[in-house]
């Protein structure tokens, strides 16, 4: 892959990050690595209908690589829902390789043939900032950080062959209002519930959590990327 960028270049934006690297994207040759905390790669709806139309385009006009390999690590909260966890399930089964982190990782990152890499930043006023870079020192740095967080991580299968609870809509609002410090009265009022309901739902998410008290629930939560 020929560099496309200047060594370093920061943009701002999901569309404009589209425009500057969705042929890149579309066309690896031997590697694409990728770090993200769930399956929301591009913030912007329209982003990600653009750069899947892209890809699909591309594939269809010219002869596409396919012995590149593939590998992504996940923050345990891209596994919070059944169609994250199915679409995961079909990346595997198509020859990808996919881990789940520890904890929640704290920066986003994607590497391509170990040229080029990008790097999320926050968001801002005028949308998430990204930095790109072709600098090989750098390329190179960030591709050994994946690597070591990689190695530490769990493979998607033996992952979910654990007992990583799956919670359902209600449950996950319960969980946000014990996190948010709501007196039981006013998050059952918000749930449209009784008080006997609701503390049954928490007792019920409690045990799901296999935590004591909902303190501990919080903390098991958190470690297990369900509350973000």
């Amino acid at each position: 892959m020929r560099d496309v960028v200047p060594e370093i270049v920061t943009i701002r934006g999901d569309l404009e990050l589209l425009t500057r690297t969705a042929h890149l994207l579309s066309s690896v040759r031997e590697e694409f690595v990728c770090a993200a905390r769930d399956l929301d790669t591009w913030s912007r709806p329209g982003a990600r209908q653009a750069m899947a139309a892209r890809a699909a385009h591309t594939q269809q006009g010219q002869q596409v690589h396919q012995a590149h390999q593939v590998r992504k690590l996940l923050s345990p909260a891209a596994l919070a829902d059944e169609h994250s966890r199915a679409h995961l399930r079909e990346l595997v089964d198509q020859g990808a390789l996919v881990r789940i982190a520890s904890a929640a990782l704290p920066h986003e990152t994607i590497v391509i043939d170990r040229r080029l890499a990008i790097l999320a930043g926050l968001n801002g006023p005028g949308g998430r900032e990204y930095t790109l870079t072709t600098a090989p020192t750098l390329v190179g740095g960030v591709y050994a950080l994946f690597d070591a967080a990689w190695e530490t991580a769990t493979d998607l299968k033996a992952f979910l062959r654990g007992e990583q609870p799956r919670l359902d809509t209600a449950s996950r609002t319960v969980l946000r209002l014990l996190g948010s410090g709501a007196t039981d009265e006013k998050a059952a009022r918000e749930l449209g519930m009784s008080l006997r309901t609701y503390r049954r739902r928490v007792a019920e998410l409690l045990t799901t959590l296999e935590a004591d008290s909902r303190f501990q629930a919080g903390i098991r939560a958190g470690e297990l990327g369900l509350n973000g």
